[in-house]
């Protein structure tokens, strides 16, 4: 029997956040294949923090511009593939700017939503714990 033992590749990524009406709204994004709800995340460039390379996917893969935070607020976990492991650190982007253009408007949606909703819609336990965190750190 031929077992692979998991990849574990390092990511980080950014919870989107903005206020309206006193309440805490975060931006999620449709994964590349359009079929799950993600947070913007990817790789750590080699030549990056893991929060600028986390600015940096939020604005490829959402469009969106802002202070992060560098105190990171988590990690959680993922399986690209059967022998992928990801794991995410976590940090707040105080979205400043939503841009109507950006490198990857055309393969996925983006929608700002309630926390509650935004728990419901992401699939990984750890990154709903997250989630569901946000208001005791803003």
């Amino acid at each position: 029997m031929n077992l692979k033992t998991p990849l574990l590749v390092q990511q980080s990524g950014v919870i989107p956040y903005r206020i309206r009406d006193r309440q805490i709204e975060v931006m999620l994004i449709t994964s590349s294949t359009g079929k799950r709800w993600v947070i913007p995340k990817g790789l750590i460039e080699p030549d990056m923090t893991s929060e600028d390379s986390a600015a940096k996917e939020a604005w490829e893969e959402a469009g969106l511009l802002g202070k992060v935070f560098s105190d990171s607020i988590g990690t959680y976990e993922y399986y690209k593939s059967s022998y992928t492991c990801c794991q995410v650190e976590v940090f707040l982007l105080q979205v400043q700017t939503v841009l109507e253009n950006w490198p990857e408007a055309s393969k996925r949606k983006r929608q700002w939503i309630s926390i509650p909703k935004a728990i419901r819609r992401v699939d990984e336990p750890e990154l709903k714990l997250i989630l569901g965190n946000l208001p005791n750190r803003l």
